[in-house]
């Protein structure tokens, strides 16, 4: 059974940064696209960042410059690196596998930036 964990959220400072982590288990790794997803009280899950598998990247207008997602192929593991971030970037955020029909997700990790 596939199962992601993310870990690495907390309350940060506008301004601050924080590194997320997702550790995959129960499947083989290489073959599946990973996602970053958020979700804000109040609004829908949007797409944040995400690699394929051939390592090429995509991120949301919102993050670009800011947020860096990357993958450890030996440890099963992908992250997402955040800086300068901002009030808005308050949700929970999810990690996310995708290959054809397949979709799994993490249970979140709440991220909040407040002063």
């Amino acid at each position: 059974q596939v199962q992601l964990v993310e870990s690495g959220g907390g309350l940060v400072q506008p301004g601050g940064s924080l590194t997320l982590s997702c550790a995959a288990s129960g499947t083989i790794f290489s073959i599946y696209d990973k996602n970053w997803y958020r979700q804000a009280p109040g609004k829908q899950r949007e797409l944040v960042a995400g690699i394929n598998r051939f390592g090429r990247t995509n991120y949301a207008d919102f993050v670009k410059g800011r947020f860096t997602i990357s993958r450890d192929d030996t440890k099963n593991m992908v992250y997402l690196q955040m800086r300068s971030l901002k009030p808005d970037d308050t949700a929970v955020y999810y990690c996310n596998f995708h290959a054809g029909q397949y979709d799994y997700w993490g249970q979140g990790t709440q991220v909040t930036v407040s002063s």
